[in-house]
């Protein structure tokens, strides 16, 4: 048995598909087929139940896929912990939501520093890996926020994890859309004005994500709703479609969508809190302190 073997297990659950998965690995189905027969032969268990649909686990498998994590995970750890020894490279990490202010704010930390080598990371996922990013040190520092409808399951989370959550903002609440929307014409915009068209939102895909949801009014019974893991997809979708997206109207910033998409602000307000995550008691990197520092440039006083 391999690390790289629990990553394929990892990759082929996560798309229940094994022709997916390989994509996704850049290598061949049945080089994949093979890794995983290997493996549930040497493990005596079968992992994946296959159908024409493509793979789903097993029950044996769901139990193997949680070790399968820890192990990985442990296994990225020490690999990066003394990755970080290698004289003269610097290694400096981050994961968060889609906040564009937060990518910002780290290449302006990296333009601070001219090293000859370095391995930078920003890690653009769902809200509950954000946080085992950070709980794990994957990530030394996290983005994320939270409604009212949400905020008393996050901090709960939040404590568990014994990651401390650092307010820098609240915004309102926004739709996007393309400029040729025919309501993009309205200064304001409410939810039955919308009723007709499909809200096109991120797909967290987790146990957790209704509680986890990075989005504003996550409770609310859209009756046309498209859901995407790629934000480019979506900016796609929202425009072929006459979509719409809802969030804090800071997303406008993203130099690709400043052409042709627009903000308008919603009458039913569901303001999101941002702020940033650190694992309590953990001494913060240099850059880990020169980023906080740029992040601070956006906080609302």
């Amino acid at each position: 048995m391999t690390i790289l073997q629990l990553k394929y297990v990892m990759a082929i659950a996560k798309a229940a598909s094994i022709s997916e998965a390989a994509n996704n690995l850049f290598m061949t189905q049945p080089a994949l087929s093979l890794a995983i027969n290997d493996l549930e032969e040497e493990l005596g268990v079968v992992l994946f139940k296959r159908n024409s649909r493509g793979v789903t686990l097993t029950k044996d498998g769901e139990e193997f896929l949680i070790y399968a994590k820890q192990a990985v995970s442990n296994f990225e750890l020490i690999e990066n912990k003394y990755e970080k020894n290698r004289a003269g490279i610097s290694h400096f990490s981050v994961s968060l939501q889609h906040y564009v202010f937060a990518v910002h704010a780290f290449v302006n930390t990296i333009k601070k520093y001219d090293f000859d080598e370095y391995t930078y990371s920003i890690r653009e996922s769902r809200t509950d890996e954000v946080l085992e990013d950070v709980k794990n040190l994957k990530s030394e520092i996290g983005i994320i926020s939270y409604s009212a409808a949400n905020e008393k399951v996050l901090k709960k989370i939040l404590k568990d994890y014994r990651l401390k959550f650092t307010p820098l903002m609240t915004k309102d609440t926004y739709v996007y859309m393309w400029c040729e929307h025919p309501l993009a014409v309205k200064e304001e915009i409410s939810l039955s004005d919308l009723k007709g068209y499909p809200c096109v939102s991120f797909d967290q895909s987790s146990d957790n994500s209704f509680y986890l949801s990075e989005e504003a009014l996550f409770e609310h019974d859209f009756k046309k709703n498209i859901r995407s893991t790629d934000r480019a997809t979506s900016a796609e979708v929202v425009v072929a479609l006459n979509g719409y997206s809802i969030g804090t109207g800071i997303v406008i910033d993203n130099l690709s969508l400043k052409e042709g998409f627009v903000a308008k602000k919603l009458k039913e307000q569901d303001p999101l809190t941002i702020g940033y995550i650190v694992k309590e008691k953990h001494s913060l990197s240099e850059m880990g302190k020169a980023y906080i520092e740029e992040l601070m440039k956006y906080k609302e006083y």
